[in-house]
């Protein structure tokens, strides 16, 4: 019997957006107006590419974006639940869907020795060029209109969920943490078992209040957390249950 935990990692794991936390690097913290004003909805990371050309012209080095990244707040209570989480592999499967990269996760999950808690990370792909610029590739490409152009966290949990089933891993309860937009698709394919945990005060906590009151509700129980040591209490009890 196993659990799968589903995180985002921005405003989830980290109580900051990755992507704006970079721009502490740039000449005066700050960027230029036309490169902020170049961003198009649903084409964030297009835009990251742009802001990556900008810190690299700008003469930003890796080892000046590490040194950034890793100082990136966790929110309220989130390192003691990866503790937690890490002490309960056997029940817990981890994975992380975000709109943030590889390497920024990599390098946050590495500075605080967390990268064994999560099974896998599903996330835009980056890597430094041989000039030293970071450079970053859309996830996937998929045909949902409702997510923006690179990723459909629909689509990366249910092909997820298929590849475990054929691998005979199927699980008891889905757990869904999250705080955006972009988490409501996922969040819709839950089923009656599953349990959403946005968390409060967010756009994810709003848009499934929204659908409660338009009469069509998600089939899934929802847990609205401030703390993550909420996520903790709730799936202490869990475990509690399974091992009666």
């Amino acid at each position: 019997m196993k659990f799968l935990l589903v995180f985002d990692f921005d405003h989830t794991i980290v109580d900051e957006n990755s992507d704006t936390w970079i721009v502490r690097c740039a000449p005066d913290k700050k960027l230029p107006n036309g490169l902020q004003s170049s961003y198009r909805p649903g084409h964030w990371t297009e835009y990251m590419g742009r802001v990556f050309v900008y810190l690299g012209d700008s003469g930003v080095q890796e080892d000046d974006m590490k040194r950034t990244m890793t100082a990136i707040p966790f929110t309220a209570g989130m390192v003691d639940l990866l503790v937690f989480i890490g002490k309960n592999k056997e029940f817990f499967d981890c994975i992380i869907v975000s709109d943030s990269n590889t390497v920024f996760i990599d390098w946050i999950l590495k500075a605080a020795d967390f990268q064994e808690v999560f099974d896998e990370v599903f996330t835009n792909p980056a890597a430094f060029s041989s000039a030293g610029y970071l450079t970053v590739q859309n996830f996937h490409a998929h045909q949902c209109p409702k997510c923006p152009k690179n990723l459909c966290k629909r689509k990366v949990l249910k092909e997820f969920l298929d590849k475990q089933l054929e691998r005979g891993v199927s699980y008891t309860q889905i757990a869904y943490i999250g705080d955006g937009g972009n988490d409501l698709c996922p969040v819709m394919f839950l089923k009656k078992g599953d349990v959403a945990m946005p968390r409060h005060g967010y756009t994810l906590e709003k848009k499934i209040s929204q659908l409660s009151r338009d009469f069509c509700p998600i089939e899934c129980s929802v847990l609205v957390w401030s703390s993550a040591v909420e996520i903790m209490s709730y799936l202490k009890l869990l475990l509690k249950e399974q091992l009666k």
